[in-house]
């Protein structure tokens, strides 16, 4: 079997992106061929070449208005796209050519705390604010709406009513380490 390649989007520190290249680091299944961010300033870009990734950062305009992502993408032969931490809307063009392909992590358990600027920190304030008794992840596929594709799975952990945002995105970054690797394993392995 072929190995698969793997890229993920990221804009801030990357820590789901560096939790993914260390599963990987290794693997006869696939590897983390390429890091794209919209960020020049962005830590994943840091952890990319430590790791010996290839990166492409893109503005908005260049994201949205040429296909010059979508043909880095072809030319690295990339499977499957992890969205991790990165916060634009993906381009139709892409989607149109990685129809689920394209998989995004978000913190909380959707539909609950999805849509535009539910993300980070934001997500945990809401959940406690509101006064869930669990939060937890959902890795689901992209489409052309915030957090709205079809699931693939969702882990749950308990808020307590002594937790805070901050314990709470403690909680939510230990389930994004413990199942967002497995997840892409899992499909790489079973569906590309």
């Amino acid at each position: 079997m072929p190995m698969k390649n793997i890229a993920i989007f990221a804009s801030g520190e990357g820590s789901n992106a560096q939790n993914i290249i260390n599963y990987f680091k290794g693997s006869a299944l696939a590897k983390v061929e390429l890091i794209v961010s919209n960020n020049p300033k962005a830590n994943v870009l840091n952890r990319a070449k430590e790791a010996g990734i290839e990166t492409l950062t893109s503005d908005r305009r260049t994201f949205y208005e040429t296909s010059s992502v979508l043909e880095k993408l072809k030319a690295a032969n990339i499977d499957l796209i992890v969205l991790a931490g990165f916060l634009w809307m993906v381009p139709e063009n892409l989607i149109t050519a990685f129809p689920n392909k394209i998989i995004n992590i978000h913190p909380s358990l959707l539909p609950k705390y999805g849509g535009k600027g539910m993300y980070g920190m934001n997500v945990h304030k809401a959940v406690i604010e509101a006064g869930e008794k669990q939060s937890g992840i959902s890795i689901h596929y992209v489409n052309n709406q915030y957090d709205n594709g079809d699931i693939i799975s969702q882990h749950t952990c308990v808020i307590e009513p002594s937790d805070t945002p901050e314990t709470t995105a403690q909680k939510i970054h230990q389930l994004e380490n413990d199942f967002l690797p497995k997840t892409v394993f899992d499909l790489l392995s079973t569906k590309y």
